[in-house]
């Protein structure tokens, strides 16, 4: 085996990066705002509604916005990268394509394959909480679905491993993931106008619960500020901020998916920064007052639910039972919203890998009517659909983290190699006080990653390995830049 072809590099100008014969397939309906609302639809999901109050009970107490502040300046740094290379390098296929042009093919499929669990089991971990959420609310209302159909069979507790739980399935997760499945089959633009529908919906919601939940602030709540730690490593204290820092980091995830959006996107040059560093910088105001409110409103020893803002409404009195159920309706749609992206950027990284030949051609076909690549799209939704109703969020969110972690602090190295091999590269969007910025990124993530439970770098290890025997048993024989010209 020869090492060094692992390591060949793709031309930016290479006709892959833009599709068949340099021509884009897929139809250009994105701009600004649509790139935005596609990014805050991603990022406002179940970091907001359902991880808070867990992160916040069992970490940090209300010191939970410090650990947001934290996980945002690791986001706001891994942005800025995003911001030059997606500038630069407009085509689909966001940190993989970077990656393959600044590293190689190897690093490009494992970033590739780092993309495929935190864009799958991101969606299923949001449609858990919209199972959650849902059956809550079906429940104000006299309905429950059984627990055999409406929870996950597979568990895992760090005594138990992996057990069965009793139950058969989660099926409204299945449903969600079903129905999103649908939308993304049928074509972009139908997919966009129901997100920016759903954004709207969201922001409401959480502007809705932050000027009601001001005049029921109780700011004892807030005291201590930061709990003291309790003698074990992440419980309270600073060390619990950091712990909680490396779970809201879930609540970020998303604003790089707009990246993988390129080949849609009207001018992708100046559209692509200002929707990755916009619905950034929206999301991360919105979550810090968002935060500030829940703790607020309840003491955080109470917040250890799947349903957190309910609680605090609960606390709220009974005369905004009426804002408890406007509320969980639009938590419900909101969480649709953030499954639907990640599902839509996947098919959307599958489409471009397989473009290279690292996965096979079917994977990249795009349908003549609907403009979408069809078989990628409902092979996406079937394996989100198969891990939302066995896992649940315990199991599936923990990979998410780690590794989007390892993506970002790629695409940070990333930054810094093309700047000093490719300097003649035209940069629309610049990333400052280059090297200082993408160095600390590298190191904020490899240092959080240090913060997560050694079962989480275990699954890691497990998912890399299938990803390595893929790309050795199937990708590296099939690579376009393998084939003979």
């Amino acid at each position: 085996m020869n090492l060094n072809k692992l390591f060949t590099k793709k031309s930016m100008h290479s006709p892959s990066n833009d599709g068949e014969d340099g021509h884009h397939e897929l139809k250009k309906h994105l701009g600004a705002l649509n790139l935005t609302a596609i990014g805050i639809g991603a990022i406002i999901g179940a970091g907001i509604f359902v991880i808070t109050g867990q992160a916040a009970a069992d970490f940090a107490g209300p010191a939970i916005t410090l650990s947001f502040v934290i996980a945002a300046i690791i986001c706001i740094f891994a942005g800025l990268c995003y911001a030059e290379l997606s500038s630069m390098i407009p085509v689909s296929g966001g940190s993989y394509s970077y990656a393959y042009i600044a590293l190689g093919e190897l690093p490009a499929w494992i970033v590739g394959w780092m993309l495929t669990s935190q864009l799958l089991f991101s969606s299923a971990t949001v449609a858990v909480g919209w199972s959650g959420y849902c059956m809550n609310l079906l429940k104000d209302f006299g309905f429950q679905l059984p627990y055999s159909l409406s929870s996950a069979p597979i568990l895992y507790t760090p005594e138990l491993g992996l057990h069965w739980s009793g139950a058969f399935i989660n099926l409204p997760a299945v449903i969600l993931i079903g129905v999103v499945g649908i939308f993304i089959t049928i074509g972009i633009k139908a997919a966009a106008t129901f997100n920016n529908i759903m954004v709207v919906i969201k922001l409401c919601t959480v502007a809705l619960f932050i000027i009601l939940g001001i005049a029921y602030v109780n700011t004892d709540n807030w005291h201590p500020f930061i709990p003291e730690n309790t003698g074990v490593f992440g419980q309270y204290g600073w060390s619990g901020i950091l712990r909680g820092a490396g779970l809201v980091f879930f609540a970020y995830i998303g604003f790089d998916t707009v990246a993988t959006m390129a080949q849609e996107s009207k001018n992708p040059q100046k559209d692509l920064p200002r929707g990755i560093l916009g619905s950034l910088a929206i999301c991360t105001v919105a979550y810090v007052i968002t935060a500030l409110i829940l703790t607020g409103v309840i003491s955080y020893k109470f917040l250890s639910v799947p349903d957190p803002m309910s609680v605090a409404l609960d606390a709220m009195g009974s005369q905004m039972i009426w804002l408890k159920y406007i509320v969980k309706l639009a938590i419900i749609a909101g969480l649709a919203s953030v499954a639907l992206v990640q599902l839509l950027a996947l098919t959307r990284i599958f489409m471009t890998i397989s473009k290279d030949g690292l996965l096979p051609r079917a994977f990249s076909k795009v349908h003549t009517k609907t403009k979408t690549p069809v078989f990628s799209s409902i092979l996406t939704a079937i394996a989100c659909m198969a891990a939302a109703g066995l896992f649940p969020i315990a199991v599936l969110g923990s990979l998410v983290v780690m590794s989007t972690l390892i993506i970002f602090a790629i695409v940070c190295l990333g930054v810094l190699i093309l700047r000093y091999t490719h300097p003649e590269f035209e940069r629309p969007f610049k990333v400052p006080l280059v090297p200082i910025i993408p160095a600390v990124g590298i190191l904020c993530c490899v240092a959080q990653m240090g913060f997560l439970p050694i079962d989480t770098w275990a699954q890691l290890i497990v998912w890399l390995a299938i990803g390595l025997t893929v790309y050795f048993q199937y990708s590296r024989h099939h690579s376009n830049l393998r084939l003979p010209r």
